[in-house]
């Protein structure tokens, strides 16, 4: 499908305004707007289902180019709010079975704006911070109109979205011969981790995130995988009890990103919305365990509170972000459980962090 060049618009809630063109599929959407520093992996990132509610700048000029493939999937739908682009390529040019980035936001519904200059509304949010925004390449809107409807739009902070993306019922992936069983709560998982997973030989149940504490221990599992997701993790007391039950078991965990934030809130930590929250794929990370730093993907607009943990004698800080001293990775110190405040799996991004899930599997045995 050819893109239609017609003009689209970008209002921020502070009442800035930006003009260019349409790509993907036309019409309304808001979100709140963050901002992605990857120079690879924009079909990964587009169907993340943590980016779930958040219309995202792409900080990398040009976007499209390699098009898309069915394997380069994070979830099976685009879980962006919107997209908005410098230099959009209709022509997708690689080798293999490829489709293009426009025929691919049209089936999804994911509308978006190209032709801006995205290196000035980067700098304007990270001196502005978080915000929400609308894009319309509707004509029939006024920049009023867009104003009137950005104004009924909720903020992220607290505002629930988990259940929107994850699964309806369990379902498993992996070799069910296996001895090792892993549990995965789904808040939003990415299809990666669980690969992680099962390429070390576990066999997975993945569950939704409203299942019983009861169901889960039925099955018997060697250990649980807390998953990522969107939303801000202080609005879910019922996943927070859940995992704080599931912690008490005494069973070995893993939580990344949102599956983060919620164990921490389980032992009584607190969570805070970042000013801009970290999304890319080169974020340097120190283990302050080994003294080694790791390049790391990450997509997260809350973090766990450094002032809350020194209240709790039981948590320990293992890794902080470099950049900022940001929380990046706590353990408990009386149960095999750890987590980490970004994307291990890290598709796209390094592997630098993927023994962890070695560190997990060796937990369980």
């Amino acid at each position: 499908m050819n893109r239609i060049s017609q003009p689209a618009v970008l209002v921020l809630a502070d009442g800035t305004v930006f003009q260019g063109k349409s790509c993907g599929f036309v019409g309304v959407t808001t979100g709140e707007i963050a901002f992605n520093t990857a120079m690879t992996g924009y079909q990964e990132v587009f169907t993340d289902p943590s980016y779930y509610g958040q219309v995202l700048v792409m900080a990398t000029a040009h976007i499209g180019n390699y098009g898309v493939h069915s394997e380069e999937i994070e979830s099976e739908t685009c879980k962006v709010a919107g997209v908005i682009i410098k230099k959009f390529s209709d022509v997708a040019s690689r080798i293999g079975p490829i489709g293009t980035l426009q025929d691919y936001l049209v089936r999804d519904g994911v509308v978006g704006i190209s032709d801006i200059d995205t290196r000035a509304l980067v700098r304007h949010i990270r001196k502005a911070g978080a915000m929400n925004c609308i894009i319309s390449s509707d004509e029939s809107k006024s920049i009023e109109d867009l104003k009137a409807l950005l104004a009924k739009v909720p903020s992220m902070d607290g505002l629930s979205l988990s259940q929107e993306v994850c699964c309806k019922t369990p379902f498993e992936e992996g070799d069910e011969n296996s001895v090792l069983k892993v549990a995965v709560i789904d808040f939003g998982i990415k299809k990666n981790i669980v690969r992680c997973l099962t390429e070390r030989g576990a066999y997975c149940k993945i569950f939704p995130m409203h299942a019983t504490t009861k169901e889960i221990l039925e099955w018997q599992p060697n250990g649980i995988m807390y998953s990522n997701g969107p939303g801000d993790p202080s609005a879910m007391p019922e996943s927070i009890q859940l995992v704080k039950e599931l912690i008490d078991s005494g069973i070995p965990g893993f939580g990344i990103c949102l599956g983060h934030q919620i164990i921490g809130l389980s032992q009584g930590l607190k969570t805070e919305k970042m000013f801009n929250g970290h999304r890319g794929i080169n974020h340097p990370i120190k283990n302050l365990k080994t003294g080694k730093s790791e390049i790391t993907s990450q997509n997260h607009g809350f973090v766990i509170s450094r002032e809350s943990i020194a209240s709790q004698s039981n948590v320990e800080v293992t890794h902080v972000h470099l950049n900022d001293d940001t929380i990046a990775g706590i353990a408990l110190k009386d149960k095999k459980v750890f987590s980490v405040q970004y994307h291990p799996e890290a598709s796209a991004g390094p592997h630098d962090s993927r023994y962890l899930f070695d560190q997990f599997i060796e937990g369980m045995r």
